[in-house]
């Protein structure tokens, strides 16, 4: 399984699944990641956390640990 934490900057995948539940599930989803649609990473934090990733053409910074939830292709 390949998630979003394992991209590098200027890699881009689609969302294949979001796995989690509950609160992380619904507030992933609420930011507009859903199955199939394209994100790319942006930045990241000199510490590696968070990424910022260009998703539906806007720039959002997500935590690290909530980009392991969301596995992409």
């Amino acid at each position: 399984m390949k998630n979003l934490s394992s991209l590098k900057i200027g890699e881009s995948g689609v969302i294949k699944k979001l796995h989690g539940e509950g609160a992380v599930r619904r507030r992933i989803m609420d930011m507009g990641i859903t199955k199939g649609t394209t994100v790319s990473i942006v930045k990241v934090a000199p510490l590696g956390d968070p990424l910022e990733i260009n998703v539906r053409g806007y720039e959002l910074s997500l935590r690290k640990s909530d980009a392991e939830f969301i596995e992409i292709i």
